[in-house]
């Protein structure tokens, strides 16, 4: 299934990312493969976050990925993320934060907030993805969002709105724009690792979805060793 989603966009891969105003992303080359036993370096290949954000997964070394619903390169980069999670260690742990990089975002991520809050997100997830990238189907606001998709998952839309709407809601679109703030997050898909490690898609440093995966998994081994 993954490779499959994975193949259905190769084609579009020249494109990265989503940017802050706007709704494309930066023209790219495809990225080049690393040499076996590259290491990859603080400064060029990925960048520090100073001062450290606080993470809020405990012992564990987060991971988190700041994304959005509304950006085709996040659908391109899903299978890369189902292939992370396979990476990981017991020892770390992904968190998602969805972007609103203006306000056409905002319904995807209260509709993010909405569905974990419901217990939906697991189920949800991908398939919102496919729904606008894969069949580009038109939902655009909570009203649709409600009665078209998340209503075809057996959620009802009455309460899907209630609580996409609700203050506990508000609080977390603001605690996830200050977090975008404080990573500084400027594209989505940007994975960042721990509170203190930013990575970015970047075709000029030829670092493609398959690298910053390997970015990131050599940064988690690199906080684990720091913890011992």
């Amino acid at each position: 299934m993954l490779k499959q989603f994975a193949l259905m966009f190769l084609g579009l891969l020249a494109i990265t990312a989503c940017g802050t105003g706007e709704k494309g992303g930066a023209n790219a080359a495809p990225a080049a493969p690393a040499t076996p036993g590259h290491e990859w370096q603080l400064g060029s290949d990925y960048m520090l976050i100073d001062p450290r954000v606080p993470t809020s997964t405990g012992d564990k070394i987060e991971v988190t990925e700041v994304f959005s619903y509304a950006c085709p390169h996040c659908a391109h980069f899903l299978p890369f993320m189902e292939e992370l999670k396979t990476k990981l260690p017991k020892n770390a742990q992904i968190v998602l934060v969805p972007a609103v990089f203006n306000p056409s975002w905002e319904p995807f991520a209260r509709a993010f907030y909405a569905a974990k809050s419901m217990g939906v997100l697991d189920k949800t997830h991908q398939a919102l993805f496919d729904a606008l990238h894969r069949d580009h189907l038109p939902y655009s606001d909570l009203q649709s969002l409600a009665s078209g998709f998340y209503a075809n998952q057996g959620v009802n839309p009455a309460n899907f709105l209630s609580t996409a709407g609700s203050f506990v809601v508000d609080s977390q679109i603001a605690h996830g724009n200050q977090l975008v703030h404080d990573y500084g997050v400027s594209a989505t898909p940007t994975l960042i690792v721990n509170g203190k490690y930013r990575v970015e898609l970047n075709s000029d440093k030829h670092i493609g979805p398959a690298e910053a995966v390997e970015i990131v998994l050599q940064l988690v081994k690199q906080e684990s060793v720091a913890k011992k």
